[in-house]
């Protein structure tokens, strides 16, 4: 997987634009269920390796199966779904909306050491887990060392 540096001026400009939002939302109440949904978001992951694959694991809660969509193609891997609005309550009844709503996009590259056929995902109590399996021919082995004959000291018979 590529290492991605820190980028502290990121930081700022997502603060920058979470506070546009706060402020636009205070400006007077929406009159459309899309402005709810309108916060853009995207799921956390944690990426770790270990001896025979690499694993995604995607912080998902709230989003069913099927909304989810997984995609190999060109060493990337792309994660698309949509968290929906479920209104069980008047719009007027809501204090405060702090969940983020809507569509989103992950995507990542993948090593070429991934035997990308054998992908496989699992998601359970939120959490969407990729496990990408390496290739066997990548897999370090150890070799092992050999010792050579002793050498003969007997003198040959005549």
């Amino acid at each position: 997987m590529a290492i991605i540096r820190w980028d502290p001026t990121r930081d700022i400009v997502t603060l920058r634009d979470r506070m546009n939002r706060l402020f636009e939302d205070m400006s007077g109440p929406k009159s459309e269920e899309k402005n709810i949904m309108a916060g853009a978001w995207a799921p956390s992951v944690d990426i770790y390796e270990n001896e025979n694959e690499v694993v995604l694991a995607a912080e998902i809660p709230g989003v069913d199966e099927k909304d989810v969509e997984i995609k190999v193609e060109d060493n990337n891997l792309t994660l698309r779904g949509e968290r929906k609005f479920e209104k069980e309550t008047k719009e007027e009844n809501y204090h405060r909306i702090e969940r983020s709503y809507g569509s989103f996009f992950r995507s990542f590259s993948l090593p070429s050491y991934i035997d990308q056929d054998r992908i496989e995902a699992e998601h359970e109590n939120g959490v969407l887990k990729i496990r990408m399996p390496k290739r066997a021919e990548i897999k370090p082995r150890k070799v092992k060392i050999l010792t050579p004959a002793p050498a003969r000291t007997e003198k040959p018979k005549k």
